[in-house]
Parts: structure tokens; C-alpha cells; sequence
């Protein structure tokens, strides 16, 4: 996380430079950019020399580097200075800056608590206006993104303050197309076609799925992330919502039925590499290795975009690995949701200058540079698709594009005490058999418990 702009404070990690012209990254014209549409804007830009947005967020090396590469374009059109300050203490410092009146004009936050929370303090400044209708015509599911982005203010009136950049999928399902194409199976796209294709590998005598949620003091988490999934794919995002603000209680029999869709997954010994017993104690770096061994322990694991971090070395994308989405129910008719994270840029001090950066971040340009240099994912629907960096990458960003819906990690959204709690531990339990009405019923304890 980061630290603030005030230089004052210099105890945390903290990296501070300047975007300027000099720093193009990629010479107009170069590239799988879209320089029509940057030029066209650069041409009407307004001159704002002489002038300096400050930028404050979670970016440490080298990501902070490739994001002064972007805004440099800015500052190429417009003459100003465009200057980020990234640090690990982000979250403390940028509350003790906007309290003193002393905040960067931009902070990008790494998820919508503490921005809604300094939203609702009077802490930060709506976007401009119009940003919302825009976010909402080209973003894929981009009313999720305008809904997202909405707080309360400090008079409990709903306003549009966080702009969506650089997100993450957790929607993913890994796999070797070698095994699939030497046991004669397709990739599924629906959730239909998915249950029947983990019944068809038990038929052939082999395991489906490796799952490991072990994770030292934070086991369990794993599960949360299936339970959050499926909740997505079994009911409309309304319930989801009232589900993660415990608007609707964590025991609802909606929520009882996707921890037992879980299980259908995960406590048949059949379904899962080591037996049903043996997922609450396997780590979840270790669990998707079985789909590399000879002959592989298993043919799927569902794990977010971060886990080829965990793959054997050597392994490469596209020949050794692949993934497809986590699809859903095509006879529920609920579309492609999509649950992952992301940051988020808010204002929290205005000016003209952060205005027209802020129009400047609704470039497919704006997203392109950084999507050709590191993991960058956009939702834009406008960018080229060929501009990113690889094709795992590539196909991470298709699926937000298609994403009807799109919703943020639901355990991230609880109390603490539940979400990295409650919830992680019941989702153990009932992998060892404790029954989801019990689980569900305990965990709903723990959140009353706590207010």
C-alpha cells in the first residue's frame, strides 16, 4: 500500500519522480496503440503550462516507473508537470494528508473501502462531470464499475468518485490443453457443461480438480473466493451486494446453497486430487502443481490471475498452460459475471489541471502504454487487445471486456473479523465436513458479535 505526497514523512518505502515529454515511452505512431484517437485529443488539449498535478498511490518499482510512462503523454500534450509519489504506507498517509488540507490532487486507492470511507468524511471530490455516463457506455459491465466507484458524501448523497484502473480477474479456471486434448476434452462454457465435464473425468477413472486452501494463518481464504464465485453465478448481483454488507444474512439459504455447490466440488473424493480430506491441509501454492505431473493428478484449478507465480519453473502460457473463464449457468440467464479487484483513482484536490488528467486516464492510449509494459488489465472496451504485453494478459482482458457484471472480492468487503475470520475458518470447517447451514449459521454469529 502507500504512502502519502508530504515529504515530511519519510520513515516508509516511498519512490518520487516526475512525468515529463522527454519521457515518451513509445514514439507516436510506434506500436499496437491507438495514436488516432490520442492525436485527435492532443489536438484540441488545452495549454496548461506552468501548471502540476500530484498523484499519490500504491505503485512502488517498477510498476511506478511505467506509470509516469503514461501520464508523460499528458504531459506532452498539455505542458504540465505531472508528478507521482508512491509508498508502502499509502492507506495510513493519504487520510493524514487530505485531514490536513495538504493531499495530492489524485490518490489511487488499491480497493473502494477507505476511498468510500473518505468519501463519506468529506475527504474526497466527485469526478467530473459526465464521467459516469462514460464509464458506464465503455467499460465492459460498466454500470458494475460507475456502481463501484459510488459513495455516499458527507450529507448521505450518492456520488461518482472512483475511477477504475488497472483490475485484476479471479475468474479463471488453469489447465494443459495436452491433457485435455489427449483424454478428448473440450473446454466448457457454461457452468452446465463444467459439472458435467468433472463427472465425465471421474467416469474415466481420473481427478478433476486440485484445490488447496491452506495459506499459514490466513487458511481458508481460498474457498471464499470459489463461495464468492459461485454466489455470483447462482444469484443476481443485487443479492450478492446485500450479501457482503450483510444487508441479507451471511446464513440465507442462497448463501447455504453456493457454500454446497462448493462442496459438490470440493468434498467428493472423487472430484479432487488427495481426497476431499486433504484440501483444507494442502497449500495453495502447492495445489495446482498436480496439473503438471506424469500423469497429471489432476485436469483443473480454479485460482486467480496471480497464480502462475506458483507454476514449476519452465512452465510457459499458451504450450503448457492455458485457462478458460469460470462460466456460468447458462439456464440462469444471470450473463458473465466476473469477481476480481483493482484500483481506483479518486480526487482529493481539485483543480483544472487534474480535471483534464482525469479526462486524459478515458484514452485508450492512456491504459495502452501501461497494458505493453507489465500486468495491466482495463475493462475499456476501446483499447486494442494486441497492445498487451502477452496473451494470458490478453485473454484476462477479453473476459472483462465480455464481464456483464462485475464484483469485488466479497471477503474483502466484510468486517475483518469475519471476512479474514470467520468466514476463512468456516469455509475449513465445512470442507471437514461440518454441514454449510452450521457454517453459515456461525459465521453470521461472528458478525453480529461485532456490531
Amino acid at each position: 500500500m502507500t504512502r502519502l505526497f508530504m515529504m515530511s514523512v519519510a520513515a516508509a518505502a516511498l519512490t518520487l519522480g516526475t512525468a515529463q515529454a522527454a519521457d515518451l515511452k513509445f514514439a507516436p505512431g510506434e506500436g499496437n496503440l491507438s495514436w488516432d484517437s490520442y492525436n485527435e485529443w492532443k489536438a484540441s488539449a488545452p495549454d496548461l503550462s506552468g501548471q502540476t498535478v500530484t498523484i499519490a498511490g500504491p505503485w512502488l518499482q517498477p510498476e511506478d516507473a511505467v506509470f509516469r510512462s503514461v501520464v508523460a503523454y499528458f504531459a506532452d500534450a498539455t505542458g504540465a508537470e505531472v508528478i507521482y509519489t508512491g509508498s508502502d504506507s499509502f492507506e495510513q498517509q493519504i487520510v493524514i494528508d487530505a485531514e490536513a488540507g495538504a493531499a495530492a490532487n489524485i490518490a489511487v486507492f488499491p480497493q473502494p473501502g477507505l476511498a468510500s470511507d473518505m468519501a463519506s468524511r468529506g475527504l474526497l471530490y466527485p469526478l467530473p462531470d459526465g464521467m459516469g455516463d462514460w464509464i458506464a457506455a465503455n467499460y465492459g459491465a460498466g454500470q458494475s464499475w460507475v456502481d463501484l466507484g459510488t459513495y455516499a458524501d458527507k450529507d448521505g448523497a450518492d456520488q461518482l468518485y472512483g475511477f477504475f484502473y488497472n483490475v485484476n480477474v479471479k475468474s479463471l479456471v488453469w489447465f494443459v490443453p495436452e491433457n485435455f486434448e489427449d483424454a478428448g476434452y473440450e473446454v466448457p462454457t457454461s457452468m452446465e457443461e463444467l459439472r458435467a465435464l468433472t463427472e465425465q473425468i471421474v467416469a474415466d477413472g481420473e481427478t478433476p480438480w486440485c484445490i488447496g486452501l491452506g495459506s499459514g494463518s490466513a487458511t481458508g481464504w481460498p474457498a471464499t473466493d470459489w463461495v464468492e464465485d459461485l454466489m455470483l453465478r447462482t444469484q443476481p448481483a443485487d443479492v450478492y451486494d446485500a450479501w457482503t454488507s450483510n444487508e441479507m444474512p451471511f446464513n440465507d439459504p442462497r448463501v447455504v446453497a453456493a457454500i454446497e455447490e462448493f462442496g459438490w466440488f470440493a468434498r467428493d473424493d472423487a472430484k479432487v486430487a488427495g481426497g476431499a480430506g486433504a484440501v483444507a491441509t494442502t497449500d495453495f501454492r502447492d495445489s495446482p502443481k498436480g496439473l503438471f505431473a506424469s500423469p497429471p493428478q489432476c485436469y483443473m484449478h480454479r485460482q486467480a490471475s496471480f497464480v502462475p507465480a506458483f507454476f514449476p519453473e519452465g512452465v510457459e502460457f499458451g504450450e503448457d498452460v492455458d485457462f478458460f473463464y469460470f462460466p456460468s449457468y447458462a439456464e440462469k440467464d444471470l450473463g458473465n459475471p466476473v469477481l476480481g479487484g483493482g484500483t481506483l483513482m479518486s480526487i482529493t484536490t481539485p483543480s483544472d489541471a487534474t480535471n483534464e488528467l482525469m479526462k486524459f486516464f478515458q484514452l485508450p492510449l492512456a491504459h495502452e502504454v501501461f497494458m505493453a509494459q507489465s500486468g495491466f488489465l482495463t475493462p475499456l472496451k476501446s483499447v486494442n487487445l494486441d497492445a498487451y504485453l502477452n496473451d494470458a494478459l490478453r485473454g484476462q482482458g477479453e473476459i472483462l471486456i465480455n464481464a456483464t457484471t462485475f464484483r469485488f472480492d466479497g471477503s474483502d468487503l466484510m468486517p475483518g473479523g469475519v471476512g479474514a475470520g470467520s468466514f476463512w475458518t468456516g469455509m475449513v470447517d465445512f470442507t471437514g465436513g461440518k454441514d454449510a447451514q452450521t457454517v453459515a449459521d456461525e459465521i453470521q454469529a461472528s458478525w453480529d458479535a461485532l456490531k
